[in-house]
């Protein structure tokens, strides 16, 4: 009756994966969660038992819009680590390169199919997209129908059992093999490398990364007496502001020259550390009232400046005039929708959004100087969303032969490069191109889950019939190709580019597109220094495997 109710209905079937797949992808067992995606793949590949399938043109719009809002939100940060970047950008070619050579060698050695092969790459790597890009490649193979479904009900079974074995790899490595590995202590290297980027350790702690390092006190002026504000405040590194001076019964505004005098009951506040430095040297700590109220204010802004790109936060606040960067300060860092720590020694990059915080006119008067205010809205600019989606579209149709290959970009890609041409665009003119974090997180995880339930369900027995045929080498093959690149990266990061543990691993989890390994990393280490490195290499990876997936289709055919 059920199985009759899904055949009829595959909407059905479409939302039941989805809710079931969600449901079974949010247990945690330790560290692993195997997520949302997973969990649909697999719920689909039962209920697909039933005969249900989705339209192909419901699951190509899906992908489209997935892989279009990919591009949309990571275009800022990919552009910005193409050059700079560059030593954690290397760990991402070694990805490419160490994936694609181990994914043909099994292709070799156990004389795989196409679709095998582009879904072992898929799971091994981590990355659900390449599923997308590498079925529309085969679909435009010169093969039969029959063939065609074959191979794309294979991509997505290697897929669901490589990626399972993959993902456990993928965060035992980063958080438990390697520091053994290494001969380090995790813990220890993260909170040593927290006090050099400038941090506090009081504030190393993994419940409080995003926790602004700032604080506000009312003090009594008494051995800061003749000094005027500005001297104060550049003795300490303009790390510390005075917003506030009441004399006798008066409130006079804190400029900097005014001249401190003996009895002035002042406001002042910055960062923890130099606080704590500066109280003895002014006088003596009072109870006040409003105190909290000095830095009230926030306003995220996207950095968009080409000379701070690059820039440590301490740099850039002494490279600002005293006029510019009195009274601001940047209390947390987003790249990707991940947190970064907000630390003196946090390198900055062009696509990030800052939090400032502050007084309202200090606020505006720093957001000038770094970028655009990113506007709370819900409104999403669809003749934008549009335009980008059909320029992808365009863009998919082109081919080239490499190496007698005959390679194209295909929707996905297209669309893919799209997303991060109109998503730099948006960057560089905020006035149009509105999409909203909330809606782009939409369209990723509804596209792409929706697509994946469709070829789920569209693989039907032979997901079954592929199990059977390769048994344990599917799954030790995702084990090998997973560890390959990670082994590889270990090697270059620590004894080639000299990286920092902790961001190393970080890199090593983003280069795998694995949010889980980062997770567990966080945890571990106690504090957010390995996503640090993890926003890079995640960045790119997330451009570059996907593109991968016709190429490894053209490849399989050769070496197969």
């Amino acid at each position: 009756m059920i199985w009759n109710l899904l055949a009829s209905q595959p909407e059905i079937a479409l939302f039941a994966s989805l809710a079931l797949g969600f449901f079974i992808g949010s247990f945690k067992f330790g560290p692993i969660q195997l997520g949302g995606v997973c969990g649909t793949l697999i719920v689909a590949l039962i209920l697909g038992q039933s005969g249900a399938r989705l339209s192909p043109d419901l699951k190509n719009i899906a992908f489209a819009l997935f892989i279009f809002a990919l591009g949309f939100t990571g275009g800022p940060q990919f552009f910005a680590n193409i050059g700079r970047g560059w030593r954690y950008g290397l760990l991402s070619v070694v990805e490419l390169v160490v994936v694609l050579g181990l994914v043909l060698g099994a292709v070799a050695l156990f004389k795989l199919d196409r679709g095998t092969a582009a879904g072992l790459l898929a799971g091994a790597a981590t990355e659900s997209a390449v599923v997308g890009t590498a079925s529309e490649a085969i679909g435009k193979l010169a093969l039969p129908a029959a063939e065609i479904a074959r191979l794309q009900a294979n991509i997505v079974t290697a897929y669901s059992v490589s990626y399972l074995f993959g993902l456990v790899t993928i965060v035992l490595f980063t958080s438990q093999i390697a520091p053994l590995m290494l001969r380090v202590n995790l813990r220890d290297e993260a909170e040593r490398l927290w006090r050099a980027l400038g941090g506090d350790s009081a504030l190393a702690d993994g419940q409080r990364l995003a926790a602004p390092s700032l604080v506000a006190r009312e003090v009594r002026v008494t051995s800061a007496a003749d000094l005027s504000i500005d001297t104060l405040e550049k003795r300490y590194g303009n790390e510390i502001t005075v917003a506030r001076v009441v004399r006798g019964r008066s409130l006079v505004k804190a400029q900097p020259n005014l001249v401190l005098k003996k009895g002035d009951r002042i406001v002042i506040g910055g960062r923890r550390t130099a606080l704590v430095e500066a109280l003895p040297a002014i006088g003596e700590e009072v109870i006040g009232r409003d105190v909290a109220d000095v830095y009230a204010d926030t306003l995220d802004v996207m950095l968009t400046r080409r000379e701070v790109h690059g820039l440590t936060v301490a740099q850039v606040r002494a490279r600002a005039t005293s006029a510019d960067g009195r009274g601001v300060y940047i209390s947390a860092v987003t790249r990707l929708d991940s947190t970064i720590p907000a630390l003196p020694g946090t390198e900055l990059h062009r696509g990030d959004v800052l939090t400032l915080i502050g007084s309202a006119d200090d606020v505006r008067r720093g957001a000038a100087k770094l970028g655009y205010v990113v506007r709370a809205t819900l409104k999403t600019d669809f003749v934008f969303l549009g335009i980008g989606v059909i320029a992808g579209i365009v863009v998919g149709h082109l081919s080239a032969r490499v190496g007698g290959v005959e390679v194209a970009l295909g929707t996905g890609g297209g669309c893919l490069l799209s997303g991060l041409l109109f998503g730099w665009i948006r960057s560089r003119y905020p006035v149009i191109g509105s999409l909203p974090s909330a809606a782009a997180q939409v369209l990723k995880d509804f596209g792409l889950c929706t697509f994946i339930a469709a070829v789920g369900l569209g693989a039907g027995a032979d997901a079954i019939r592929l199990i059977r045929e390769y048994g344990v080498a599917l799954p030790l093959a995702g084990v090998v190709i997973t560890l390959g690149p990670a082994l590889v990266s270990l090697a270059v990061g620590r004894w080639l580019l000299k990286l920092e543990v902790p961001m190393l691993l970080g890199a090593i989890a983003g280069q795998q597109c694995s949010t889980p390994a980062i997770s567990a990393l966080v945890s571990v280490t106690g504090n957010a220094t390995p996503v640090i490195g993890y926003t890079i290499t995640y960045a790119l990876s997330n451009v570059l495997l996907p593109l991968m997936g016709p190429v490894i289709v053209g490849l399989a055919g050769k070496v197969g």
